[in-house]
């Protein structure tokens, strides 16, 4: 039996091994190295719940807990964190994926009144963040069950050959979808054998949030603040060109940059600068409470370690680290900064 029991266990190892092998995407780092984790929430500031709920929940399939009771002291903290003005208030609601642990959970606030939307259209080329990746296994399902629901895309299901890190090629099927308050919500599937990019619940055959992504001007210097402040990692960068499915001109070449957590397999960020167009800048402040998604939060290991970091290089920092009870992580010691184009990152000490 034990004999039986080593011969899978090695069959299982080499299976893991040939994956992470043809996988250029697969670790190479190791977890107790990482200063912070990987993408743990975003949060989308709306005044369209019913629309919202629409999209990820009765399309993405995302729990809702909500809407959840701020105590007085936590919601005069938020409104300090997030420089939310006096006349704005909100409902907050926790949408999550309970069967996929490591899924990034989304916070949405609906706000008693509109404010600015981060983006003015549909147009990719309009700087900011773009969009949360669904990944799963039954991409075409997904395209349908969305379209059905109402939203437009960007494109038709794209089907395209990328090459894996052993130069075969393995077929991936994405969809990018129009969800709510111009926030882009990707499905996605990687075939031929391919893990997914991240874990999903293999009865539904859905998971994620597993990634999100942003449109940049100056993708070095958003990356140098990953890397020099939070410790990311860049584990892959390319110049690829659209064939239409981003919403983009066909033709368009673009930086491809994947930034991870040190030793993690997915919470990742895909960040792109678009090289051969004029990119959009639509002249809002990509932050809370504007509506769409305004936030990343992280967890990190040594919060006191990127607060100085961030003072080092001279990052603006919105809020130094205080004590917070969110309902998104809990009781953690949290800090604000502002990424090099304006985004809000919020981390907090695991």
């Amino acid at each position: 039996m034990k004999k039986i029991l080593l011969f899978c266990l090695t069959i299982f190892s080499a299976q893991i091994s040939a994956q992470s092998s043809r996988d250029a995407l697969a670790p190479k780092s190791k977890t107790e190295d990482a200063l912070t984790k990987q993408l743990f929430g975003t949060t989308i500031c709306t005044t369209s719940l019913e629309e919202t709920l629409l999209f990820y929940r009765d399309g993405m399939g995302l729990t809702v807990n909500g809407p959840i009771k701020l105590d007085a002291k936590t919601k005069t903290e938020e409104r300090k964190l997030y420089d939310i003005p006096a006349d704005i208030d909100w409902e907050t609601y926790i949408l999550e994926r309970p069967t996929v642990p490591s899924a990034i959970k989304v916070r949405l606030m609906v706000l008693n009144k509109p404010t600015p939307t981060i983006h003015k259209s549909w147009n990719s080329l309009e700087y900011g963040p773009f969009s949360m990746g669904f990944p799963n296994t039954k991409q075409s399902e997904v395209d349908s069950l969305i379209r059905k629901k109402g939203f437009g895309t960007q494109s038709a299901m794209n089907v395209y050959p990328v090459e894996a890190a052993d130069k075969s090629k393995y077929t991936v099927y994405e969809t990018i979808f129009n969800g709510p308050d111009f926030v882009k919500g990707v499905g996605i599937t990687r075939g031929d054998g391919m893990p997914q990019l991240s874990p999903i619940d293999e009865k539904t055959k859905m998971g994620g949030p597993g990634y999100s992504a942003m449109i940049l001007k100056n993708s070095q210097e958003f990356i140098d603040f990953m890397v020099n402040i939070l410790g990311l990692e860049l584990r892959s960068d390319r110049v690829w060109t659209t064939s239409g499915a981003l919403g983009a001109p066909v033709g368009t070449k673009y930086r491809f940059a994947l930034v991870y957590a040190k030793g993690a397999a997915n919470g990742h960020l895909l960040l792109l600068e678009f090289l051969n167009a004029e990119g959009i800048d639509a002249g809002v402040a990509m932050k809370i409470p504007n509506r769409g998604l305004g936030c990343w939060t992280f967890p990190c290991k040594n919060i006191q370690t990127v607060f100085e970091n961030a003072k080092a290089q001279k990052i603006k920092i919105l809020h130094e680290p205080i004590m917070h009870t969110s309902p998104l992580y809990g009781t953690r010691k949290v800090m604000i900064l502002l990424a090099p184009n304006g985004f809000l990152i919020e981390l907090f000490q695991e």
